[in-house]
């Protein structure tokens, strides 16, 4: 009798703690979301279908980067061009992402110049209902005073005119203080490494995931989470990382040879556009060079979503899916997305 009292005693001291385990915060007003990460807003059809189909609500846009010019001076780079409207119904979150570098060169000078720049698109281009405008920044613990000092004076200044204000959150900064925000956007891509072609899925990988869930519950900002749909084409020389492709025709047999599933061979030199670089006007192929293409299958996706709800149920209330492109949302099936957009 003894006995099962002491037992009954144990299960009632751990169910007391367990439902004593911190559990953090959701965001408000949550609602299926999009990234969009173009430099000219415009929608195609596939992409019209896919917001109706999953009843997006909310729409991340990125406006402008601030890069440092020649001189190390602070300066917008890749403004948006608005050559369509947003459907209707739909709220948008200004995004600006912010180099980490610039952090260094006083960036929390620019915090007024960011906002009246973000306020003035948003009028010119008859973007209504603004209510919140979202920093994305790589910052490290050698930035983290100066960004999050930058992060409480724009807060201050977007609060004069009844907005808010997010920032997205890297795994290596859950074990970091939070910053003085509104709520989190916890990036669920781009975690692995891209220098080895021979390592893990670079852009979302369970195994590298799971060495940060265990901050998840405490951290103390409300979260939600963003997945990826697109893939990445890699090129290698050797072992050796080299660049990433824009939407290369593989396909192309007088360019390459495919060798492998999702592995490319290089079989004549060539001097690609690269629109993605500030730094370079091409990418230089040579033959026998290597193109790797790589996404996340939906499985992994899902596990990993499965993984954050476990540690902090309430980050998927709203999911954020990177991004809204043509050519990465059927990447995925109808089935995968209801499954990655469920809480």
């Amino acid at each position: 009798m003894k006995r099962s009292i002491a037992t009954i005693t144990l299960l009632t001291v751990l169910l007391l703690v367990m439902g004593c385990r911190p559990q953090g915060k959701a965001v408000d007003d949550p609602k299926p979301a999009v990234y969009y990460w173009r430099t000219s807003l415009y929608f195609e059809p596939a992409e019209l279908d896919f917001i109706r189909e999953y009843g997006v609500g909310k729409m991340y846009v990125r406006y402008f980067d601030v890069v440092l010019d020649e001189s190390k001076q602070l300066i917008p780079n890749a403004t948006i061009s608005f050559n369509d409207s947003v459907p209707q119904g739909i709220e948008v979150i200004p995004t600006i992402f912010i180099v980490n570098e610039c952090v260094k060169h006083g960036v929390d000078s620019i915090a007024q110049l960011l906002v009246d720049r973000v306020l003035q698109m948003n009028e010119t281009h008859d973007i209504k209902n603004v209510r919140e405008l979202q920093i994305d920044c790589d910052w490290t613990a050698s930035t983290q005073h100066d960004y999050f000092a930058f992060l409480a004076h724009v807060r201050e200044l977007l609060a004069e005119h009844g907005m808010r204000l997010s920032a997205t959150i890297r795994l290596h900064q859950l074990s970091m203080q939070a910053p003085p925000v509104d709520y989190g956007v916890l990036m669920m891509y781009n975690t692995g490494e891209l220098k080895n072609s021979k390592r893990r899925n670079p852009i979302l990988d369970k195994r590298d995931v799971e060495p940060y869930l265990g901050h998840l519950a405490q951290y103390s900002l409300p979260l939600c989470a963003a997945y990826p749909n697109f893939g990445w084409q890699l090129l290698y020389t050797g072992d050796k990382f080299r660049d990433i492709l824009y939407s290369e025709d593989l396909n192309d047999t007088t360019l390459y040879r495919k060798v492998a599933t999702g592995k490319y061979l290089v079989i004549s030199s060539i001097d690609l556009p690269n629109y993605l670089s500030s730094n370079s006007t091409y990418t230089y192929l040579n033959a026998g060079d290597t193109v790797m293409v790589v996404k996340p299958d939906a499985q992994t996706l899902v596990q990993v979503h499965d993984a954050l709800s476990h540690e902090r149920p309430g980050i998927n209330n709203q999911v954020i899916i990177y991004s809204l492109n043509k050519s990465s949302i059927n990447n995925y099936t109808s089935s995968d997305y209801e499954k990655i957009f469920r809480p």
